[in-house]
């Protein structure tokens, strides 16, 4: 069984920085891609970016892409999402998840999933 684990939110003014992240245990080879979504109220969810464990990064959302950096530390089984030039559009729940391959990602279905952890931008 895989458990996803986020931390890092907060509230911070546009053009600040955070890092969110995602502390994962559980077989490696269930969670051999690990990626982030976000979620803004009243609105779907959408990737963010993804990865794979060997540290190829498959996806970067087009609005992110240029200021979000996804990356990892395979000793400390943790996923990380460095965010800077925040936007107050980039206000939303942002989750952790994970599965075998990065695949169902592009379906917006990966098999774990976090809890969430809200990111808040001011104007």
């Amino acid at each position: 069984q895989v458990q996803l684990v986020e931390s890092g939110g907060g509230s911070v003014q546009a053009g600040g920085s955070l890092r969110l992240s995602c502390a994962a245990s559980g077989e490696w080879y269930s969670r051999n891609c690990v990626g982030w979504f976000r979620q803004a109220p009243g609105k779907e969810r959408e990737a963010v970016a993804s990865l794979y464990r060997s540290g190829r990064v498959t996806y970067y959302n087009d609005s992110v892409e240029s200021r979000f950096t996804i990356s990892q530390d395979n000793a400390k089984n943790t996923v990380y999402l460095q965010m800077t030039i925040l936007k107050p559009e980039d206000t939303a729940s942002y989750y952790c998840a994970a599965d075998s391959s990065c695949a169902p990602f592009t379906s917006g279905e990966p098999r774990y999933w976090g809890q969430g952890t809200q990111v808040t931008v001011s104007s």
